[in-house]
């Protein structure tokens, strides 16, 4: 092995040594401690202060409510006590490295969430049965989760399905256009009168031509997605440089191999950000979708849920479908991370 090979190796061995090395003690964590201190104060408030009477039906899981919120507040404090024991400080770092930044938010949430439980549950300020308290969403999650779970699975495979077409043939349109001028003269018009319409617009057609509500929506989710995958992978394909180009020619490389050695690696970045805006849209007319027709999911839900004047239900349905569609950003967010490792620092987004 030559020296340059055993410096590379030993560097490399240097920085897995340093990212497996614990993290640094960051100080008491004071937001945490106050955190938990309103969170106590909530559980406290909400034992305490009894709720008001509100039409003929008992409310049900409030002591199930509090004890939920007074857990929370323990562990909580659990963590911001045992964080400095140096005996103790490496089991809980893990955790708390991981949600220390949130502390400022768990303190605007407690507040927001007794402004929540006073205005409804114990002043009843707010008309029922449109605001409801806390512990309304907590008996919508217990009472209705077959349903609602049912529904985020339904919502699931259909965006899959609509995500995955649209992204691939957004994907290959975009390569296609972005590589041929001859194609391009062709598929740019059509990007430029169907792009701007909106895909919940095609719905009543959709339905027409297609057999079912099911392939209708998987239709309108592919359009919706298609349309910013395709414009971001042509500009990707088109905007990368030609220097590229001319050494891979004198380097003896064919037409296919310029396509899927130069042409897709230098423009993943473009096709990523395609991929995140067809992700937004694809949840829009994912939810406008699943409720003109289909007999299950979040957008159905929705419109269940308000049509029976459920309106914890349709707050827990939201609740839901804001940290589902937040995680699949995530999670797209981690494999644009994984593929463009190359390009660490350079996409901010």
């Amino acid at each position: 092995m030559s020296g340059k090979s055993l410096s590379a190796a030993s560097q490399d061995g240097a920085f897995e040594r340093i990212s497996a090395a614990p993290r640094p003690y960051a100080g008491f964590w004071y937001s945490g401690l106050a955190a938990a201190i309103l969170w106590g104060a909530l559980a406290l408030l909400m034992f305490l202060w009894p709720d008001k009477s509100v039409g003929f039906v008992k409310p049900r899981y409030v002591t199930e409510t509090n004890i939920l919120v007074a857990l929370f507040a323990t562990t909580i404090l659990a963590l911001t006590l045992l964080e400095p024991l140096p005996g103790l400080r490496l089991l809980v770092q893990p955790l708390t490295s991981r949600i220390r930044n949130g502390g400022r938010w768990l303190i605007v949430l407690a507040l927001l969430t007794a402004l929540w439980e006073i205005v409804t549950a114990k002043l009843a300020l707010l008309p029922a049965p449109f605001f409801a308290p806390p512990h309304a969403l907590i008996e919508a999650y217990v009472t209705d989760w077959p349903r609602l779970s049912d529904s985020v699975l339904h919502s699931l495979r259909l965006l899959a399905l609509g995500f995955l077409f649209g992204s691939l043939s957004g994907f290959m349109t975009g390569v296609a256009i972005g590589w041929s001028q001859a194609l391009g003269y062709w598929v740019h018009p059509v990007l430029r009168f169907l792009g701007p319409v909106p895909s919940t617009a095609l719905l009543p057609l959709s339905l027409y031509f297609f057999p079912s509500s099911f392939s209708a929506a998987i239709f309108l989710i592919a359009l919706a997605t298609w349309f910013p995958v395709t414009v971001l992978t042509w500009s990707g394909v088109a905007s990368v440089d030609k220097n590229y180009y001319d050494v891979a020619l004198t380097l003896g490389a064919s037409p296919i191999f310029l396509i899927l050695r130069v042409a897709i690696p230098a423009s993943l970045p473009y096709v990523f950000t395609g991929l995140f805006m067809g992700l937004g849209a694809s949840f829009s007319v994912l939810v406008a979708a699943e409720m003109m027709g289909v007999k299950s999911g979040l957008g159905w839900y929705l419109q269940w849920a308000q049509g029976w004047a459920a309106y914890a239900n349709m707050y827990g349905a939201l609740i839901v479908m804001a940290l589902l569609f937040s995680s699949l950003i995530t999670l797209l967010f981690a494999v644009r991370d994984r593929l463009l490792a190359w390009q660490k620092g350079a996409v901010k987004w």
